[in-house]
């Protein structure tokens, strides 16, 4: 116990799946204080710990917001789990002087391969056709419906981040064509660039959406781009749902305005529209882009890495910048 007592505080109010998954590569190097093994309320939890605790470390279903930080006045590093890190209240942690990390560039490989499994999936209607044949139908109605070929498809990246180029990269592979709308232009690359979201989309066979959920990126898929990217486009998602109207894509799903998607990331998690449930011309997945073990493990030494950092009065490994 003496020396449990003596390894830094890491407060974690509910235990993000990296976490789980490698706990005792934390719990050698951090006194891991677990509010949600407490019987007290969690208010009262924090209040008892709020004079010690300088780390927390969390994941996107804990809303790290001014309530949250005004019961934690010693807290000085919020540790986020995820790539993007919209469930923190970045300005209020600026305004308090806490630091915020996020996971970097940890998962950046394996979403990458779901985008683009994604995007093949829709294309050549892998999943349709697999409940086509369990369901008999092949021997009973005869062969399915066309797909359409991957190579030598034109692709609008929006976000060409870590994860964006991951996506390129790969989709380079089979022969389509990248060009991209980001924050800025990244004049290193030959990929052609769109200021204007729907600029990209008028000019690409489909969109797969790489950005992080900001204030300007909400629903910055909208009717306009949908239209833009016409009957023939298809739209994947993983980065975050609430990028796409939900219900202006539901409306083009069904009016045949646009003719897939592929979505790992909703608006309003777990809760998914029915009309997307319904279509075979939809592929969905219940935002597992970065559930593998590798991710995990990779994340954990990131977060590690960053504790460590802040405990050693060190750069930290991941910050993020606003």
């Amino acid at each position: 116990m003496a020396e449990l007592l003596d390894l830094p505080e890491v407060l974690i109010i509910q235990p993000p799946p990296p976490f789980t998954s490698f706990e005792s590569d934390f719990t050698q190097k951090f006194n891991i204080l677990r509010a949600w093994e407490s019987s007290l309320p969690l208010d009262q939890f924090l209040t008892t710990h709020a004079q010690s605790v300088q780390a927390l470390l969390c994941h996107v279903f804990t809303p790290v917001n001014g309530d949250l930080l005004r019961l934690l006045p010693a807290l000085k590093l919020v540790v986020s789990v995820s790539t993007g890190a919209n469930h923190v209240d970045k300005a209020e942690c600026r305004r308090r002087g806490i630091a915020v990390t996020n996971a970097g560039n940890a998962y950046s490989e394996d979403v990458a391969d779901m985008a683009v499994g994604l995007f093949i999936d829709v294309n050549r209607i892998i999943s349709a056709a697999d409940w086509y044949v369990r369901r008999g139908l092949w021997s009973s109605k005869g062969d399915y419906p066309l797909g359409s070929k991957i190579s030598g498809k034109r692709v609008g990246i929006v976000g060409l981040g870590n994860i964006g180029y991951e996506v390129a990269k790969r989709l380079e592979g089979f022969g389509c064509k990248i060009s991209y709308n980001s924050r800025s232009e990244r004049p290193s690359l030959s990929y052609p660039f769109y200021s204007n979201v729907c600029e990209l989309a008028a000019n690409s066979d489909a969109l797969i959406i790489c950005c992080a959920l900001t204030d300007q990126t909400r629903h910055m898929i909208n009717k306009e781009v949908l239209s833009a990217l016409g009957k023939d486009g298809v739209v994947v998602n993983i980065g975050r749902g609430a990028i796409i109207d939900e219900k202006e894509l539901v409306k083009c799903l069904v009016n045949g305005e646009i003719r897939g998607a592929g979505l790992d990331v909703f608006e309003n998690e777990p809760h998914i529209p029915k009309e997307l449930v319904a279509m075979d011309n939809v592929v969905l997945s219940p935002h597992k882009a970065v559930l593998t073990l590798e991710s995990f493990k990779r994340g954990s030494e990131v977060m590690i890495a960053n504790l460590e950092a802040f405990f050693s009065n060190k750069p930290l490994v991941t910050p993020v910048m606003d």
